[in-house]
């Protein structure tokens, strides 16, 4: 394996979204989060900014846009500008963060999903993007025997969607992260890092990587294996605690994990 083709970790910066409404706000978060020594990030959750003064803060950090989240209206109604937008960011990994609400609870609405964001994938292929999607936990309610992610494997082309799994809702769905990592080889070029914990009245929580339950040395080998390329570390909810410092907290568990930062 050459260096360039390792997996490295980016923030997910939807961990900090409370610090990121303002472009000051995002300049001196982008600030701290390459002090904590990330080199990269996934776009999500910020405020109103250019695209080009976006780039030029990234640029001044050294830090790469390696993908994002775009909202569903946004890839139906305004593709053109999703795709200069990433043009203009150097990112070639176009996201969508979850399936309409709509079509969640039927078959019949995983299907038309599929067709939608097959046509959606298509024209980003044509502009030199990839279109992945994130899953959650709701992916893994069966349908006729099959979860819903299944659906989505089978409805769509490989070359024209790609998924990016997100480890704690797999481990929330009931599912096994390492097998359904390997499920989607060839389709998967990013994984959302994040760590399950419980607490002692049961309650499911996110966690910093290390913090919870999760066999992480066995998931990044198994990404490895698969040829992930992104794995962004994100942490939907800090709990009161400073989301700098969980992101952190993962970033040195990763880094005495081997991982490439």
């Amino acid at each position: 394996m050459k260096a360039s083709d390792k997996m490295k970790i980016a923030a997910q910066l939807y961990t900090i979204r409370d610090f990121l409404k303002t472009p000051e706000d995002i300049s001196i978060s982008l600030i701290k989060v390459k002090q904590i020594g990330y080199h990269a990030i996934q776009v999500s959750g910020i405020g109103p900014i250019g695209n080009k003064e976006l780039k030029e803060i990234a640029d001044r950090e050294q830090l790469t846009i390696c993908a994002t989240h775009i909202p569903y209206a946004d890839l139906t109604n305004n593709l053109d500008a999703v795709i200069e937008k990433h043009k203009i960011w150097d990112c070639k990994y176009v996201g969508l963060g979850g399936m309409p609400p709509g079509n969640r609870s039927s078959k019949e609405g995983y299907i038309t999903f599929a067709k939608e964001a097959s046509d959606i994938g298509r024209k980003l292929k044509q502009a030199g993007l990839h279109f992945f999607y994130h899953n959650h936990s709701f992916e893994f309610a069966k349908f006729d025997g099959k979860t819903g992610l299944e659906i989505l494997m089978e409805e769509t082309d490989p070359e024209d969607i790609e998924f990016l799994l997100d480890l704690y809702w797999v481990q929330s769905g009931g599912a096994d992260p390492i097998e359904w990592i390997n499920k989607l080889k060839g389709r998967m070029k990013l994984v959302h890092l994040k760590d399950f914990a419980v607490t002692s009245d049961m309650e499911q929580r996110f966690a910093e990587i290390g913090e919870g339950n999760m066999n992480y040395s066995r998931i990044l080998e198994a990404c490895k294996q698969v040829g992930v390329e992104w794995a962004p570390v994100e942490q939907d909810d800090c709990y009161g605690r400073d989301p700098f410092d969980c992101l952190a907290t993962s970033f040195n568990y990763l880094k005495k994990l081997g991982l490439d930062v």
